[in-house]
């Protein structure tokens, strides 16, 4: 095995192994189905089922089903924990908020790669097996710990009146889904229009901002958390480490740091393209200069 496989492998392990501790840290206390705590039981369902998926995706050398599988994952563990939890409004709230998400989301870019044929940031990743193995169990990382706060919130009993925070938590959640929605739409509007072949966007809110819709995704999973967070305490604060997540992911690991190369590649000598990075924040959005 060459080195870079070796690698690869350690960091599923890493990622298999603080999930592991993180849902059995969380899971402490907490009553149990089948031996095992819902944190436990989210675990299994989204390792599971991306390293189920990722045999036929690298046999065939695709990525078509990746962002798919993910979804379905989410709705698969929220609906999961939810039918084992005690029926509150707030878990009704939390339940409905993430598949709407999941299913918005994952279709999108489900008919998206089914469009365009491929996604290129899959080109090289999907013949390496051990590279592949480590998308897809990053994602299976993303889809846990993404839904952590729902998911302790679920598993906690506790059934408080939604109050004020829970109105603060829908609205974050609805801005960011406006926002993700719509940055989406402009985009492949853009893309879809032949007089724009080999440009870059900016136009809309991408004049306010170069990735207006990772800054979307981020308000949806803060506004879950508040939503979530009445109903945590002692190890359940655990959940709050599922905005912190997806923020370091879209801006430090896979979003904005692979988007950005890219488009560093593609326009970097462009004096045009360089006066929009330096006039246009990276991700919180600004009203553009004139």
């Amino acid at each position: 095995m060459q080195k870079s496989g070796v690698k690869a492998l350690l960091a599923v392990l890493v990622m298999a192994a603080v999930s592991l501790l993180l849902a059995s840290a969380a899971g402490r206390g907490l009553p149990t189905y089948g031996g095992l705590s819902l944190p436990l039981w989210s675990l299994l369902i989204a390792f599971g089922v991306q390293w189920l998926v990722f045999i036929p995706a690298y046999l065939n050398h695709t990525e078509r089903f990746y962002d798919l599988t993910g979804a379905l994952s989410n709705i698969a563990v929220v609906l999961v924990c939810f039918s084992l939890s005690v029926e509150t409004d707030r878990n009704y709230l939390l339940a409905g908020l993430i598949v709407i998400w999941a299913l918005r989301l994952g279709g999108f870019l489900f008919w998206r790669v089914c469009v365009d044929g491929r996604d290129t940031r899959f080109d090289k990743i999907k013949i390496n097996f051990y590279r592949f193995l480590v998308t897809w169990t990053l994602q299976a990382l993303w889809v846990f710990l993404i839904s952590l706060a729902a998911i302790l919130a679920m598993a906690s009993g506790v059934d408080k009146p939604l109050g004020w925070t829970a109105g603060i938590g829908l609205l974050c959640w609805l801005l960011g889904m406006v926002l993700e929605v719509a940055a989406d739409v402009q985009k492949r509007r853009f893309r879809a229009d032949s007089r724009n072949q080999g440009q870059f966007i900016r136009q809309g809110l991408w004049a306010w901002s170069r990735h207006p819709n990772y800054f979307g995704e981020i308000l949806v999973w803060i506004g879950v958390c508040i939503i979530a967070f009445p109903a945590l305490s002692g190890c359940l604060y655990l959940g709050l480490l599922s905005p912190l997540f997806v923020i370091l992911v879209l801006t430090k690991v896979t979003g904005i740091p692979l988007l950005e190369a890219s488009a560093n590649r593609r326009w970097g000598s462009d004096p045009n393209y360089q006066q929009y990075k330096a006039q246009t924040p990276v991700l919180i959005p600004r009203i553009p200069r004139p």
